[in-house]
């Protein structure tokens, strides 16, 4: 009988299965539960998009592109770039479109990460980053943010972590899971510690539209960023395209030169109806991005009100789709918490402990869910929380 034990990769064996993944995949097994675990939209793709893709389909334009991305979308993502934070990049040699901003995660660390380097990764942060890190046989240096700091990098915490094996700082802004932004303030000092060095960025910023305190600002717009930053982003969130898995990373030729041998090797091209309909999606929907940005502020400072009112001390978040209040006050663990919530409760959130140990003594909601659903969520966490006082 084949020991199937001993032909799997140790480095496999020993990634940890998502934590966002665990408690939605259990509530979806179970009757009257209130998930919101997944960061996803609740919108749907705006109209105008799907007619596109309709339109491609129709047409029969279904063969694969250049492994790069149309070039049509490339010079309209670079001209996207230009308009939204004033960054030039040539779509000819500085871009590539990808599988999600996932697979762009994924090339930039691959394409950069040899055995032994070492990959600073601000937490807590979204799941994949310290895994992708572990693969390629680099290792993972956390670095911690906390509440009192609102969620933010400090020079002080980045010099501090930085040896002569550091090779990247992944910046992950606007945050999953906080909500936290760094603003050019913020990141002026973190240019300026990396400046002299042979550290590269990569900058995070799929949540990009979705701000609500002033426009995003992307370290590339800081002198001497853009030619050491791989800028990550995509169409998941703020066009509300999650199933289309579209994304794209910017960032220095040579870079993108070799992550666009692993992309040849692994994926081939993006998926071609959604590169037509992205073309769309930049150039039409800046009105339907807006509505969503205003619905998706509306709930965050009803939710943030709430949680504060029921005794869940929560950090005004100003990116994103998350809240990330602490539930230390109960006694309970991250895990505990989301375990008996969702048992007792109905009610699916993601533990803190997901996105870095940090992370623990928080828990993450997602309001890309309606004012309904999240009234309700709130009823049943006050329920929950005044059952642990009367314990």
């Amino acid at each position: 009988m084949t020991d199937y034990d001993k032909l799997i990769s140790e480095k496999c064996k020993n990634l940890k299965p998502s934590g966002i993944r665990k408690f939605f995949d259990i509530a979806a097994t179970m009757e009257g539960v209130i998930s919101l675990g997944v960061g996803e939209p609740d919108f749907h793709t705006p109209w105008t998009v799907r007619q596109t893709a309709i339109s491609t389909l129709e047409k029969g334009k279904t063969v694969y592109t250049a492994n790069s991305g149309l070039m049509e979308l490339r010079k309209t993502i670079c001209g996207y770039i230009k308009r939204k934070i004033g960054v030039e990049y040539a779509p000819e040699s500085q871009l590539i479109v990808t599988v999600g901003g996932s697979e762009g995660i994924d090339l930039g660390i691959r394409a950069l990460i040899d055995p032994g380097d070492e990959v600073l990764i601000v937490e807590p942060c979204f799941v994949c980053y310290a895994p992708i890190v572990e693969l390629t046989g680099g290792v993972a240096v956390p670095i911690e943010t906390t509440a009192e700091t609102g969620f933010k990098l400090t020079a002080e915490a980045l010099k501090s972590k930085i040896t002569d094996k550091t090779k990247l700082l992944i910046l992950p802004f606007p945050n999953n899971p906080t909500g936290a932004v760094m603003t050019k303030t913020d990141l002026e000092p973190i240019a300026e510690v990396l400046r002299g060095t042979d550290i590269m960025v990569l900058s995070d910023e799929i949540y990009s539209e979705l701000t609500y305190d002033g426009k995003h600002f992307s370290i590339t717009q800081l002198d001497g960023m853009r030619e050491r930053t791989l800028l990550v982003n995509g169409f998941s969130k703020a066009f509300a395209m999650t199933g289309w898995r579209l994304g794209y990373v910017a960032g220095p030729a040579p870079i993108i030169k070799q992550m666009l041998k692993i992309h040849q090797y692994a994926i081939m091209c993006a998926p071609t109806v959604s590169q037509y309909a992205a073309i769309t999606a930049m150039t039409s929907c800046d009105g339907e991005v807006e509505k969503m940005v205003n619905e998706y502020n509306i709930r965050r400072r009803w939710l943030v009100n709430a949680l504060n009112e029921i005794g869940l001390t929560c950090f005004d978040p100003k990116g994103a789709f998350y809240v990330f209040p602490s539930i230390k006050s109960t006694g309970l663990s991250s895990q505990e918490f989301c375990e008996q919530l969702l048992y007792k409760h109905n009610v699916a959130v993601v533990p803190g402990d997901a996105f870095g140990a940090s992370g623990e003594g928080y828990i993450r909601i997602s309001y890309a869910y309606s004012l309904k659903h999240l009234m309700e969520a709130v009823e049943r966490i006050s329920e929950f929380l005044n059952e642990l006082k009367n314990r």
